[in-house]
Order: C-alpha cells, then sequence, then structure tokens
C-alpha cells in the first residue's frame, strides 16, 4: 500500500522488531510473540510504500508494529540505503522566435499598452532592470512568465489573445 505524505527522497529502511505481549502482571510477565522484518520506503516523488515479512502492506501497519517494538525496546535498524536522485528534466532554452513575438506584441497592442512599454513590462515580468532587447529570445519558460504577468495586469488580454486566435483560424479556412 502507498501514500504521498513523506519529504525524504529515495530512501529505504528496514527493520527488525520482536514483539512481547504481557502475560500475567507485572513488567517481568512477557512472552515472545514474534519477530517481522519491516522495510518502509519513499521513491523520488515521496510516495511511502511499506513491506512486512516481504510481503507490502499499509502503512499503518507498518507503522503499527514499529511503535509497538519501540515501546518494548526491542526493535533495530538493519539498514539504510539512499538511492540517487534522478536526473533533473532539461528545459528547453530554445527562443520562442520571431512569430511567436509578432502575436506577443499583437496582444499587447491590443490591449492598450504602448509599444515602447513592451519590452520594459516584459523585462519587469522576469526581473530584468533594463528593457529586454527582443521578445523573440525569450525561452518557453519565459514568454510563460511575460505572459502571466501579462494577464495579471491586463486581464482582457486573454480575451484578445481568443479573439487574435478566431481571426486566424477564420482566415486559414477561406
Amino acid at each position: 500500500m502507498t501514500k504521498t505524505v513523506c519529504k525524504a527522497r529515495n530512501i529505504t529502511r528496514t527493520w527488525k522488531v520482536d514483539l512481547y505481549g504481557g502475560w500475567g502482571d507485572g513488567p517481568g510477565a512477557s512472552v515472545f510473540l514474534g519477530s517481522h522484518t519491516i522495510t518502509l520506503s519513499a521513491d523520488h516523488e515521496g510516495t511511502l510504500s511499506a513491506v512486512i515479512d516481504e510481503a507490502q502492506a499499509t502503512l499503518e501497519e507498518a507503522v503499527k508494529l514499529l511503535e509497538w517494538a519501540k515501546r518494548e525496546g526491542h526493535f533495530k535498524l538493519l539498514g539504510e540505503e539512499r538511492t540517487a536522485l534522478p536526473a533533473p528534466l532539461e528545459l528547453s532554452t530554445a527562443p520562442i522566435g520571431k512569430a511567436r513575438a509578432c502575436v506577443l506584441h499583437k496582444i499587447m497592442g491590443m490591449t492598450g499598452l504602448p509599444k515602447g512599454q513592451h519590452y520594459a513590462i516584459s523585462a519587469a515580468a522576469l526581473g530584468e532592470p533594463w528593457p529586454l532587447g527582443s521578445l523573440a529570445d525569450l525561452t518557453e519558460r519565459e514568454a510563460e512568465v511575460v505572459w502571466a504577468h501579462l494577464c495579471r495586469l491586463y486581464p482582457c488580454a486573454r480575451e484578445v489573445a481568443a479573439g487574435l486566435q478566431g481571426r486566424h483560424q477564420t482566415q486559414a479556412a477561406a
């Protein structure tokens, strides 16, 4: 059974637990109930899984047995294994190009943003101190940030873009 609640990543721990139960009165009156091997794992996404004696188990069962053994002082960490994190995704650094920059310029102009401010508002969105030289040099991720900033400042930008897209589809059909 798995559950995603963990901040730990790529780690597996295995314990041996000895379980005892009460037999009569007093702390010395206990009886050995059995041993288990419990393994808890968190994958690279933080998804937790539990195994008790080489069989899949719920996290609740595994934690319950670990806490029981811990209370009685009869558990031992057998091993801990950490695996390497997966390689980070390579984000495209290719520029969006002149055609997409032209569309972005059209939308900015149709929202009422003066042409001279297109580069300044884009730089502000990206946290750059100086206006950008060209919108065509933006990466895909930077273009998304600029678009989100434009939509926050000019809520009609989405409407303008939809109208512009509809007009291009009508012209292409003709």
